[in-house]
């Protein structure tokens, strides 16, 4: 039995869920999405995901046609009817069915989907020994011209970057703004340790404010861990004593060369590994039951 995905309130065998070819979403990748993990039938993080679709939602003028509590709801739903006690849900938002014009005004009735289902970004053995990551030569969307606080449909510049990482047989890309400046990896945020200080790049480089990101800040906090943000060249990341990248699905992986160059000894570094240990625990104790 396959997957069954929540479709505007009803569930469909995954291989009859489909759109109309006229919805927004497909033509012109408009609408939202949020990826949230499920760690031991709980959600984690569940009203930091909902806040940020609904805020990015609002940004570009779509209203959800669930409140916030029922599209809550139909999650936790979603993971029940498929079971899933270790997992990631995908929670989509559409602009709907319009026409072909551009003209979201067209389009009346906003679309929800949801797909709960397994994930798996990186092998274990690269949790032990560390990711090889390149620069890739796609820059990141200027912020001015698309905040990349919108989770939008259009992921065009991220796969781009990802064809790169692919042919260069890399496990992660690292993407620059047309500054120069370090943004964040392809799909995750990046941090480098350098001096006993936690540096990562901020928001308005170009980079997602992601909710493991947050995370992160706040096991810091606990652990006193001094943590900032601050613009960094990749010359700085090459001469870092750790580096690590954080991510919903790829949670919290040590990254130990850059482009050829190895990161201090080439090994996760001790403040890497102590939040990896403190995201486990963090995990453990954070989350909304499905049942």
């Amino acid at each position: 039995m396959g997957l069954q995905v929540y479709l505007d309130g009803e569930f469909v065998p995954e291989d009859e869920a489909g759109i109309s070819v006229f919805d927004h979403g497909l033509l012109y990748g408009d609408g939202v999405f949020e990826g949230i993990r499920i760690y031991g039938r709980k959600l984690f993080m569940l009203d930091e995901h909902l806040k940020r679709l609904y805020a990015g939602a609002k940004v570009i003028m779509l209203e959800p046609p669930l409140t916030i509590r029922e599209m809550e709801d139909g999650i936790r739903e979603t993971a029940r009817v498929n079971d899933i006690s270790d997992g990631y849900v995908r929670l989509i938002v559409t602009r709907g069915k319009g026409d072909l014009g551009l003209s979201p005004f067209k389009c009346s009735n906003p679309s929800v989907i949801i797909i709960a289902a397994t994930i798996k970004i990186y092998p274990d053995e690269l949790y032990r020994k560390g990711l090889k990551i390149i620069t890739v030569a796609t820059r990141r969307n200027n912020p001015d011209a698309l905040s990349p606080q919108i989770k939008s449909l259009n992921y065009l510049n991220h796969i781009l970057a990802h064809f790169e990482v692919v042919h260069a047989g890399a496990d992660e890309g690292l993407m620059l703004n047309d500054q120069g400046y370090v943004t964040e990896c392809v799909v995750d945020n990046l941090f480098v340790v350098r001096n006993g200080v936690v540096v990562t790049p901020p928001c308005n480089v170009g980079a997602l404010d992601g909710i493991t990101r947050e995370v992160v800040f706040r096991l810091c906090s606990d652990l006193d861990e001094k943590i900032i943000e601050q613009n960094l060249s990749l010359v700085e990341c090459y001469m870092s004593d750790e580096c690590f990248l954080t991510g919903t699905a790829a949670e919290i992986a040590p990254i130990t060369h850059i482009d050829g160059r190895a990161i201090a000894d080439g090994t996760p570094g001790p403040v890497t590994r102590k939040l990896m240990k403190a995201f486990k625990e963090f995990r453990e104790s954070h989350g909304t039951p499905i049942d």
